[in-house]
């Protein structure tokens, strides 16, 4: 494991370590042998899961090298695919312990034993931005211009570093104390992928979620992953403001016609003109998509500078009807959480 904070220890035998204590036995001082686990002996206190998936899961813990909570995902080495432990696993901690954003997950210290890697992360505690979805339905624009614009300034960080996500998601948005969005989960990053001489390196690798990957993704052809990320934080503003995803990921076949066409909005929630002309700039194919200056720049992110949002007059484009908008609302969707490659 690449990096200063990884810590390997070898010599564990079911990840415990031994630590003296004294006994006092018919007044005869004893020292006998207490197992301390071995995120114990770097200060840690696993408390409830909050995640969990098929090789990896996320505890709190306590801290008190920090002084706080945390967030700790404990990955199994057993259970994990090769690639991903050699490939990703390392690539996922070299970008972020080089990232420092109001709106990232902060990256603390990651651990590893014979049996596991423990990544040790700060505590959203207010869950994700999909809970908070399927709690109110849908966002008001007051709230999802917020959102969405510390999404926006996190992933121009990450990107004018060199670093693309590549599964930007309403999962992967967590919240703080104060509300406010932190991206997590770099599992499918990829770092030093800044331009050189004015070109930008390709991906070929097809990683994320179906209803949230572009278009050039869907096809499998090698893509700009920059502009995909755009992409994805198109759909997370649909998702906000609707609450509902704009393309149906249950057929990969329509799914591929619809990222192909105009994106539809539905009759309910009316929604203002501006943020539909934005949503519609992103959604959009790759030679005219929005770029990050253009979305900060937008309108409907800069409300004082724009004449006032109307809304809409009831003829929305391709409308869906109430019965619709209820099949395919965001909080009945299961998402993939990696592609199998297309071929």
């Amino acid at each position: 494991m690449p990096g200063p904070d990884i810590r390997a220890d070898e010599n564990v035998h079911g990840e415990m370590s031994t630590a003296p204590t004294a006994n006092v036995h018919s007044g005869v001082e004893t020292k006998t042998e207490r197992k301390l686990t071995v995120l114990e002996t770097h200060g840690y206190v696993l408390g409830r899961t909050i995640g969990s998936g098929s090789y990896a899961t996320v505890k709190v813990a306590n801290s008190d090298r920090h002084n706080c909570q945390v967030a700790i995902k404990i990955i199994s080495k057993f259970q994990a695919p090769g690639d991903y432990l050699k490939k990703f696993l390392p690539r996922e901690i070299e970008v972020v312990k080089g990232l420092k954003h109001e709106n990232l997950i902060r990256f603390l210290q990651a651990i590893e034993t014979t049996h596991r890697v423990y990544i040790v992360m700060e505590y959203a505690e207010n869950g994700s931005l999909l809970d908070i979805i399927r709690k109110d339905q849908h966002i008001d624009e007051s709230r999802g211009r917020r959102w969405f614009k510390q999404l926006v300034e996190a992933v121009d960080y990450c990107h004018e570093r060199g670093v693309v996500h590549r599964d930007i998601k309403c999962e992967n948005l967590l919240m703080d104390s104060s509300l406010n969005i932190k991206l997590s989960d770099f599992g499918f990053a990829r770092g030093h992928m800044k331009p050189k001489n004015g070109v930008y390196a390709l991906s070929e690798t097809f990683c994320g979620s179906y209803a949230y990957a572009s278009p050039e993704i869907l096809k499998g052809v090698p893509y700009r992953p920059q502009d995909s990320d755009i992409w994805s934080m198109g759909v997370v503003l649909y998702a906000i403001v609707y609450g509902r995803l704009p393309f149906d990921d249950t057929n990969y076949t329509q799914l591929l016609k619809q990222v192909q066409n105009k994106v539809s909005f539905p009759r309910e929630p009316k929604i203002s003109t501006e943020c539909r002309k934005l949503i519609t700039k992103i959604l959009a194919p790759l030679k005219i998509r929005a770029k990050i200056p253009q979305i900060l720049a937008d309108p409907w992110l800069n409300p004082h500078q724009s004449p006032k949002d109307e809304e809409l007059d009831g003829k929305p484009d391709n409308a869906t009807s109430k019965e619709d908008i209820k099949n395919v609302n965001i909080g009945t969707v299961t998402f993939d959480r990696k592609f199998e490659e297309i071929k």
